[in-house]
């Protein structure tokens, strides 16, 4: 079920962000104590203020209102990626080469899940890392999750 309201909520949003110059980081929908809650994480050029998650908020809450893609009660909740952003598709790790990342992988790499170093670059369906002087290539489809991470 959540895939699918994921699936709905990006297809209804990503029209909305676009036309405000921004981009969908990320989009999370849990049962949590207080109920189901969807997040929704954008970014624009220049950061994104309050005022952006306000409008943004207000703007997606009125779409999801006349399309309803989910028919449980549930929070909407607008805001940054934060610093330690995370990175999901091959235009963020674009983007953020060079930075200080940390990865996790699903299957360990040279007996290794966890990855902490520098983005050099995209390349073979993958990312290179350098951790210390030694380079380390890890294929997306091997990414659990990654992080810039604070320099």
């Amino acid at each position: 079920m959540s895939a699918n309201v994921i699936n709905q909520v990006t297809t209804l949003v990503t029209p909305i962000l676009l036309e405000e110059g921004m981009e969908l980081v990320d989009l999370d929908y849990r049962r949590e104590a207080t109920g189901w809650v969807l997040r929704l994480y954008i970014d624009k050029e220049r950061g994104v203020t309050l005022d952006d998650c306000a409008r943004i908020s207000r703007e997606v809450g009125r779409i999801l209102d006349v399309e309803n893609p989910i028919t449980t009660p549930y929070a909407l909740e607008v805001s940054s990626p934060g610093l330690r952003r995370p990175l999901k598709t091959e235009k963020d790790f674009l983007k953020y080469r060079n930075h200080l990342l940390k990865v996790r992988t699903h299957i360990p790499i040279e007996k290794q899940r966890h990855f902490r170093g520098q983005l050099l670059n995209v390349v073979n369906e993958g990312i290179e890392i350098n951790m210390d002087g030694r380079i380390v290539h890890i294929p997306f489809q091997n990414i659990a999750k990654a992080n810039i991470e604070l320099e």
